[in-house]
Formats: structure tokens, C-alpha cells, sequence
């Protein structure tokens, strides 16, 4: 299940996908999520098989065997997330599940698979400026989304193994992204000290908090440039910035272009 656009190795990627009858295999070295959007298919993940329709979807860890196959006509929406492409908790892709997915996801996987048809096509003549960033808009919303979702927040065994609820974490980030991160508030808005939630946070994430942050924040600003009536200068400050000098920076350290040419882009 191999995405073959043309993306850099460090960039996501969305793509439509239907699959045949006969069984096919394949292991990857990129995270996936694969959400089901219209008929069946079934696939088996390190031994592990369940059915994928519009009301679920799999998560497949980087390095997993998975075996698939369609049951008739189907269609998925295949997430590929190249390692710290996204600002996405390590311990989310631990193992490989299988989950259910709420309607308010399963809306929003319908839309973007829209979105990710009239790209496909439009790119014949637009070019890959364009499919690029659809891919960064389209997996930052689903990212967001999978985080979100209320059955990833209250899985015990994650929890467990994690010592953090890394889902809790992200939603306090995201509610926070103005403001200054002080770590000793959310450690203690998790019950931790600070030198035990520093550690802990790590093991979940897979990075420092303010790293994490930095991502967040820079993932979030994507979504918020498709907003014509906010500014850029309103964007920064939004996201956690000091001024619209700071954010132009690091925005076009991390994609390659300043913000008002990311926007200048056709969304799809």
C-alpha cells in the first residue's frame, strides 16, 4: 500500500485507494491510517484481521506486515505519515489496531476524499505545488481528527502503557497554542512533577514538549491559512508566535515556502 506520489520522504500524503479480491501483502517504512469510506475490505495486521468500512478505519505502524484485500466494490482514504512528518503522538502508532470512527470523523474523511478526487485530476495540469499542499492541509485535518476522536482519548491499555494520556495532552496543546508553554502547568494539569511528566512526555511522543509544540503549532497554521479573512499577522499570534516575522520564518524552514505563497496556492 505504497503511496506513489512524488512528495519528499518527510511529507504525508492522501490518497484514494480500491482494492481487488486477491490478497496482496506489503510493508512499509512510513506510518499509515487507512479509513474506510465506501464498501469493505479486510485487512490483517501482524496476525490480527478485521473488516474496514465507512465506521472504521486501521492504524498500521511503520514496519508492519499487513495483509488486505476488497470485498467487491470499495473505496479507502490511505493516510502515509513519514516519520515526524506531523505532529503526532509516537505512541499513537505503538501497535497496529483497528478502531471505530465517530460520524463527525467519518464526514470529514468523505470531504476530503472529494477534495483528494478533484486533485488528482486537476493536477494532470496544475502541477505538484498544488497536490502538495492538499496533502499537508488534508493530513493535518485528519491527523487532528484521529487525535480528537473521544474512542483513541479513553483507550485504557494506551494510557496505560504510556503512563500519559497523550490524546488529553494534545487537546491541552491545542487549546493553548497562544500561549507561552509552561511546562510545570501541564504537568501538574496531569498530575505529574515536572521532571517525571518530562520524561514520560518523551517516551509518548517521541520529543520534547517544546518541540512538539513547535509542530503543533506550525500543523495548525496550515488549516488557519485557508481562512482569507484571518492575517497573517493574526495567524502568528493565533499559533503562538510573537509577530509575523517569527512565524514567516519558521513556517518556511519547515515547508519550503512563507506562508502568504502557501496561501497563494489553489487549495485543491
Amino acid at each position: 500500500m505504497n503511496s506513489p506520489h512524488s512528495s519528499p520522504v518527510n511529507a504525508p500524503g492522501v490518497a484514494l485507494r480500491c482494492y481487488g479480491a486477491i490478497e496482496e501483502t506489503d510493508l512499509h517504512d512510513f506510518h499509515q491510517i487507512v479509513l474506510g469510506l465506501d464498501g469493505e475490505m479486510v485487512m490483517t495486521v501482524d496476525g490480527v484481521g478485521e473488516r474496514i468500512d465507512q465506521r472504521s478505519a486501521w492504524l498500521i505502524p511503520a514496519g508492519a506486515r499487513h495483509d488486505y484485500a476488497g470485498i467487491g466494490e470499495n473505496r479507502q482514504l490511505v493516510l502515509d505519515l513519514p516519520a515526524a512528518a506531523l505532529a503526532v503522538p509516537e505512541r499513537l502508532f505503538d501497535t497496529a489496531r483497528a478502531v471505530r470512527i465517530d460520524p463527525a470523523l467519518t464526514q470529514l474523511v468523505r470531504e476530503i476524499a472529494q477534495r483528494a478526487a478533484q486533485s488528482a485530476s486537476a493536477n494532470e495540469s496544475t502541477g505538484s505545488m498544488r497536490a502538495r499542499r492538499f496533502h499537508w492541509d488534508a493530513s493535518t485535518q485528519l491527523c487532528a481528527a484521529v487525535l480528537a476522536q473521544a474512542g483513541l482519548a479513553g483507550d485504557s491499555a494506551f494510557e496505560a502503557a504510556a503512563g500519559l494520556d497523550f490524546a488529553r495532552i494534545d487537546r491541552w496543546l491545542r487549546a493553548h497554542l497562544a500561549e507561552p508553554l509552561r511546562i510545570a502547568d501541564l504537568a501538574a494539569h496531569c498530575g505529574f512533577g515536572m521532571r517525571r511528566f518530562h520524561q514520560l512526555f518523551i517516551e509518548a511522543f517521541g520529543e520534547t514538549p517544546h518541540r512538539y509544540l513547535q509542530r503543533l503549532r506550525l500543523d495548525t497554521s496550515l488549516t488557519l491559512l485557508a481562512d482569507p479573512r484571518l492575517s497573517l499577522t493574526q495567524i502568528a499570534l493565533d499559533v503562538g508566535f510573537g509577530d509575523q516575522s517569527a512565524f514567516t520564518h519558521a513556517f518556511t524552514r519547515r515547508f519550503g515556502l512563507a506562508p502568504g505563497q502557501w496561501r497563494a496556492l489553489p487549495a485543491h
